[in-house]
């Protein structure tokens, strides 16, 4: 979850299960300690196709106010960011970033005095215009200390002096559209304004990730065994209203 609360444990599906007397024939392989099992089985009789849909009538006045209503609909404006957090011990965070914008303008870089490594926790967001947000965002870190890591002409070695309190960003490339600096700033207006609960939800998803490595490297899953069923037909399978095939 956001706030690193693990996510609720979700019941085991359903497992197929074929009866022993449909069983025709059966090879076992051993694998990276696991079973490996084929199993060729009796035809099974398999759902119907589903049908094709209809369709859509655009002359139907019930779907012209249907389309009418989702085009007067507020749109979620959509944020795509790749961005790089470089660190270092005797200085703040500081992040690298490419905002795209989703009309198929040129990429909009900048410099930010904010940690985009707290902005993980969530996939949307209103920003202070009022405008509800989407974000999509990849991102890495960096150690500035392993200076050695890092070429002449690479970004970290170009980072501007900020001044201290809230963070702020500096556009690096050219021409910048008015909505690419809205979306910027919204999403530094969050990070301002919730950098406490982001900081304090960043930190428990960390700590949950780290346990997480912790117990599975103390407790290696076992490797599952996997059957794999089949079977032949000289002629196609006659329509059932319920059942499934195989794993």
């Amino acid at each position: 979850m956001q706030d690193g609360t693990p996510p609720p444990i979700e019941p085991p599906k359903p497992g197929f299960v074929v009866a022993p007397e449909d069983i025709i024939s059966s090879e076992t392989h051993i694998q990276d300690g696991r079973k490996i099992i084929v199993q060729e089985i009796s035809p099974i009789a398999l759902p119907a196709p589903v049908a094709d849909q209809p369709v859509l009538d655009q002359t139907n006045p019930a779907v012209q106010q249907r389309l009418a209503d989702l085009r007067a609909a507020p749109r979620v404006e959509q944020i795509f960011i790749g961005a790089t957090v470089f660190r270092s011990k005797d200085s703040a965070p500081r992040t690298y970033a490419t905002y795209r914008p989703t009309n198929g303008g040129a990429p909009v870089t900048f410099w930010s005095a904010g940690d985009f490594s707290l902005l993980t926790g969530f996939s949307s967001f209103q920003g202070s215009d009022g405008k509800t947000r989407s974000l999509s965002m990849m991102w890495s870190s960096r150690d500035l200390d392993r200076a050695n890591q890092f070429p002449a002409q690479n970004p970290a070695t170009q980072i501007p002096d900020f001044p201290a309190g809230n963070a702020t960003f500096a556009i690096t490339s050219e021409k910048p559209s008015p909505e690419a600096i809205a979306a910027i700033q919204s999403l530094h207006d969050v990070y301002n304004n919730e950098y406490e609960r982001l900081k304090t939800a960043y930190e428990s998803r960390e700590q949950a990730r780290l346990q997480q490595a912790a117990e599975l490297k103390a407790h290696p899953p076992k490797p599952k065994d996997i059957i794999l069923n089949f079977w032949r037909t000289d002629a196609p399978a006659t329509p059932a209203t319920a059942g499934g095939a195989g794993q």
